[in-house]
């Protein structure tokens, strides 16, 4: 099971978008991993990684990889943490929306938090409590853009002993200031 989740985390951060991109990653890349991994049966197969997939609960695996970034983040006084949300590219399909994401990015230790899609019909505002609860953020400097400048957002920030940064665009100010 590590060796597929490694072998998935590397395929993907250079560039693989497909279980099929992933084993072909692997059998290109097998003496580098074969340092780092047992692969006592080599490379799986497509098939293998998009059946172990098929069987992880989403929401189950995402909590651990939260908690195991969380481990490898080193405490910074003051750190940025921006939280974003964006549609992921390639996920449009026909007949719905593309997938959003939002995302928890801790600017010094250049690694990212927490990732949370939002739901179908929702958008960022609910997703973002969510995300600051889960997270460490005792004296960090916490940003969000226009669309998460809510109060209950800024009470969650400020409730996790963080200092935040709240983006305004122009015609919102100006009907703050009206």
């Amino acid at each position: 099971m590590l060796d597929i989740l490694m072998i998935s985390v590397c395929a993907m951060l250079c560039g693989a978008d497909s279980f099929t991109d992933i084993a072909r990653w692997g059998r290109c890349q097998h003496a580098w991993l074969k340092t780092w991994l047992a692969l006592p049966n080599g490379i799986p197969a497509r098939d293998t990684f998009n059946r172990v997939f098929g069987l992880i609960q989403s929401a189950e695996f995402s909590a651990r990889f939260q908690s195991w970034t969380q481990a490898l983040r080193q405490a910074v006084t003051g750190e940025v943490i921006a939280i974003d949300g964006k549609p992921l590219r390639g996920s449009r399909a026909q007949t719905q929306a593309p997938l959003h994401l939002v995302n928890v990015w801790a600017a010094s230790n250049r690694l990212v938090l927490a990732q949370l899609a939002v739901t179908d019909k929702s958008n960022e505002i609910t997703a973002v409590p969510q995300l600051l609860r889960a997270l460490e953020l005792t004296g960090c400097i916490v940003t969000v853009d226009a669309l998460n400048c809510q109060k209950n957002i800024a009470k969650e920030i400020s409730e996790a002993d963080a200092d935040y940064v709240l983006a305004l665009n122009w015609q919102e100010t100006l009907l703050l200031l009206w």
